[in-house]
């Protein structure tokens, strides 16, 4: 044993090599330097554009979920033509039907420093739906944070969906939670279900958080 008058230089010279005071340095600090990496693994996003059409290969693909899932005859499904994103189907009330939509998902995303989506779009005078996903289920199915927004037929506008406004959803039926968790944006999504039959049309130049 080393006495305790002994200085620490002297001793760590005497009974430890430099190797291995290395290697209890890089220990002591091994814990936080992965909690920091952790803590920025998602940072938050605002300002930027989540998706702008550009039919790159790191552009996550838009799938189409209708009601053919509980048994409706609506059609609907997304397009990319000339850097933009078209959303068209017919929309039919049979079978207890009435709803067309299509989803992304790709990263997670953390908007909490968001505040709201704004979308460019050229749509058909119909009311659609801005609908955000997290990993919250009901029933041991996703929940869609929905809320609606307005179209002119012919024109291009952008729209603002504040987050606050969106509501928590399954199958229609509004729930009372939980509410959005913004840190953790797994899915985008946009549908259709005004409760009026026919043909669509919705053409999206972008979509940003802001």
């Amino acid at each position: 044993m080393f006495s305790s008058f002994m200085p620490i230089q002297s001793f760590i010279n005497k009974n430890i090599q430099p190797r291995f005071f290395a290697l209890i340095l890089t220990s002591l600090f091994a814990g936080s330097a992965t909690a920091t990496l952790a803590a920025f693994k998602h940072p938050p996003i605002t300002g930027v554009t989540l998706f702008e059409f550009s039919g790159t290969a790191d552009e996550p693909a838009w799938n189409a979920v209708n009601d053919g899932v509980m048994g409706g005859v609506s059609r609907g499904g997304a397009k990319l033509i000339g850097g933009s994103l078209h959303f068209r189907g017919v929309l039919s009330l049979e079978n207890n039907g009435g709803f067309s939509s299509i989803r992304s998902g790709g990263p997670t995303r953390d908007l909490s420093a968001a505040k709201a989506i704004v979308l460019r779009v050229k749509g058909d005078g119909r009311t659609y739906r801005l609908q955000l996903a997290t990993n919250a289920e009901f029933r041991r199915s996703r929940i869609s944070y929905q809320a609606e927004f307005p179209t002119k037929r012919g024109e291009w506008t952008e729209v603002t969906v504040p987050l606050a406004t969106l509501v928590p959803q399954f199958r229609g039926q509004k729930l009372s939670g939980p509410t959005l968790n913004r840190t953790r944006i797994e899915e985008i999504g946009l549908s259709l279900s005004d409760g009026n039959p026919g043909e669509f049309a919705l053409e999206v130049d972008w979509i940003k958080a802001a």
